[in-house]
């Protein structure tokens, strides 16, 4: 018997993210490919659970990876446009009833590198501005703490 996995999927500036949801996984394999994934395993019930997507757009195999945990493998595709959003994850317009996007981790990735230089740019301010505060202050205090001991 073989079944589909549940895919959750979001795109980023760079990557596009699937996590395939299957608890207590074994033997599983990832076939990433410039156009399509290729997804198999075992479940906790030995089950194979078997999905092929045909991606919306090419990925770069030699830059994606895979990463198992307990509960899911996720996918980082590198995609081969980076800056270009996918609109969806095939190149399918009919969605499967296996594949959801992930709205918890979708973001607006055009901003993104604009939050990251505001970032980038306040703990600069924030190092310069601790940087130039003088000479260190006088430790005299301390000895008069030596004398009440």
């Amino acid at each position: 018997m073989r079944q589909h996995a549940k895919v959750l999927w979001y795109d980023r500036a760079r990557y596009v993210y699937m996590e395939f949801c299957v608890e207590n996984s074994q033997d599983v394999k990832v076939e990433i490919e410039d156009n399509k994934v290729i997804f198999s395993c075992l479940n906790e019930d030995n089950i194979q659970m078997y999905n092929e997507i045909k991606l919306y757009d090419r990925v770069q195999p030699k830059d994606s990876r895979e990463k198992r945990s307990d509960r899911s493998i996720t996918c980082f595709l590198r995609k081969w446009k980076e800056k270009v959003a996918w609109p969806r994850l095939t190149k399918d317009n009919d969605k499967p009833v296996w594949l959801h996007v992930d709205f918890d981790n979708w973001r607006d990735w055009d901003a993104e590198e604009e939050g990251e230089m505001a970032l980038a740019d306040q703990y600069l301010d924030l190092i310069n501005s601790v940087k130039n505060k003088g000479a260190p202050p006088s430790m005299d205090d301390l000895d008069d703490l030596d004398d009440d001991l």
